[in-house]
């Protein structure tokens, strides 16, 4: 049904997801002295936005609609085919419709929307959809929108990240990763003030990410209470995946989530991992004591990383509680370290860690003491105050010499990666999400939660996860393709938005002029030409 015609309306159910014609009669109410209009359900929409009578419609009035109906449009089309077609490749087109059967089609114009309209609010949407080809075909007002992130179940997500998970699960890391989401809501019972990554002074919430390490796509997302840190969701996370049917777990993540509760629960579970560790840990430092001899040499320097690493076969003092034998089992395990040695860090952290000392020093003689840094004087100095000399403080060099004896190390530990250099790349996967972060606050619009529901909330992010699977595919093949040297992802997916197609009601979409470049870019893309 037009969008234009002013005398037909168009109302979706909130439930259904169907989209009902109604006939529009205005008239002026003299008693209550204002414009009213009654109106009457004539049909409803299907899928390609055709009208489906009502039986009781007169074959003269059904007639008349559709005449109403048909309409000739041109509209943008490249960008959107694209992301259809990535959507089939991938398996989210098929498996949004086997768990969102009736609004799947909305899910994929919104997502569709964020990633085309880079950083744009929704209330924007309707401009777009009026200039663009997509799968839901026509408006979705801002309360549509709403009412369709509060229609999206726990259930039917699973669902779908089990889907997407089974895509992705044969023989690859999953690396997870979080980070802080802030927002102004004061009713999201999940939102509290936490460490923030990005030094926000709001309260936040926290959305951690799993992501394939050789698909480089993401498969599952789950927000947490904002003080919660990495290291205590783990084993929550981690179940969830092992509800899900995700049997074949290998979990790849930083030393957020190091904990010795973790490490033992992976053992447990039988979970593969590679984990990024603290040097301060003991057991740490003993593994780069007995190597540090004997590292910095060429048999142990990668020229492709710049680094000196090498790799100690150790054991894992693995504890586990018995509730039923009401006593603790104590064993070792198989476990590999890595340990890395960078040059320029060392020297970085050298120089940091003397431009504070500095600053700290600075301020004891001057008597302008930071609360927050007591702790640090205590560490690094021996002070003496008398009445004649005043203040002296003089430096714990042995101290300074210990922390200082583990600068530009680095250190990872796995129950299944035996080879240096193969548990580093495996590693540098974290980049990749880090990457996808920025993307969903930046390009997604995630830096700041506006919804006030949690039901909203909860359906716009999942939206905005949809989104982010399209954006890493597309950043992925530009890599691999090497596409980044002549466009940015905008400058692709603006080449391809011109192309235009033109449609009317009843008849085969017919596309416009594809230029040799735009050709180009779908085949790097792997995508093939509409």
């Amino acid at each position: 049904m037009s969008s234009h015609d002013k005398r037909f309306v168009n109302q979706t159910n909130k439930k259904t997801g169907v989209v009902y014609v109604y006939e529009n009669y205005p008239y002026w109410d003299k008693v209550d002295k204002k414009d009213k209009a009654r109106r009457i359900c004539v049909g409803k929409l299907d899928e390609k936005g055709n009208l489906i009578p009502t039986r009781r419609r007169k074959a003269n009035n059904t007639a008349q609609l559709n005449e109403v109906q048909t309409i000739a449009k041109r509209c943008y089309f490249g960008a959107t085919y694209l992301l259809d077609e990535i959507g089939k490749q991938l398996g989210i087109i098929r498996d949004l419709e086997k768990c969102f059967p009736y609004t799947y089609k909305q899910i994929l114009s919104i997502a569709y929307y964020l990633i085309l309209e880079d950083n744009s609010p929704l209330y924007r949407f309707t401009k777009w959809s009026n200039t663009h080809h997509h799968p839901f075909s026509v408006d979705i007002p801002s309360q549509r929108s709403s009412e369709l992130f509060a229609s999206i179940t726990e259930e039917a997500k699973v669902r779908f990240f089990t889907l997407q998970g089974k895509r992705r699960e044969e023989k690859e890391y999953w690396a997870l990763d979080s980070t802080s989401i802030s927002s102004y809501s004061e009713t999201l019972k999940q939102v509290k003030y936490g460490y923030n990554k990005e030094n926000d002074s709001l309260p936040q919430l926290n959305f951690a990410l799993v992501y394939g390490e050789k698909s480089r796509l993401p498969f599952y997302y789950k927000r947490l209470p904002g003080n919660v840190p990495e290291s205590k969701a783990v084993k929550n996370l981690l179940a969830d995946l092992l509800d899900m049917g995700l049997t074949k777990v290998k979990l790849l993540t930083d030393r957020g989530c190091y904990s010795e509760a973790n490490i033992n629960e992976f053992y447990k579970s039988h979970i593969k991992f590679l984990v990024g560790t603290k040097t301060g840990l003991t057991y740490v430092r003993d593994v780069i004591d007995s190597v540090r001899e004997t590292l910095n040499t060429l048999c142990n320097y990668n020229q492709e990383y710049g680094l000196f690493g090498c790799t100690v076969k150790t054991q894992w003092k693995y504890s586990q509680q018995r509730p039923y034998k009401e006593d603790i089992l104590k064993t070792k395990k198989k476990m590999y370290v890595h340990v890395y040695y960078n040059n320029d860090r060392a020297a970085e952290d050298e120089r940091n860690l003397f431009s504070k000392l500095a600053t700290l020093q600075s301020e004891l003689l001057t008597n302008k003491r930071v609360e927050k840094h007591e702790k640090d004087y205590e560490k690094y100095f021996t002070i003496k105050e008398t009445p004649k000399r005043g203040i002296s403080v003089t430096t714990k060099d042995d101290v300074i010499n210990q922390k200082k004896r583990y600068f530009g190390y680095f250190v990872l530990i796995s129950n299944e990666v035996k080879d240096t250099w193969e548990a580093l790349s495996l590693y540098r996967m974290k980049d990749i999400v880090e990457k996808a972060f920025s993307n969903l606050k930046e390009r997604l619009n995630m830096r700041r939660m506006l919804v006030s529901s949690e039901q909203s909330l909860d359906g716009k992010m999942f939206v905005q996860f949809i989104a982010l699977i399209f954006l890493s595919y597309i950043n992925n093949q530009m890599k691999i393709k090497k596409m980044y040297k002549d466009y940015t992802l905008q400058e692709v997916l603006d080449k391809l938005d011109v192309i235009d197609c033109y449609k009317i009601d009843g008849k085969d979409l017919r596309v416009g002029e594809i230029l040799e470049e735009q050709i180009s870019i779908y085949s790097r893309m792997g995508i093939r030409i509409p």
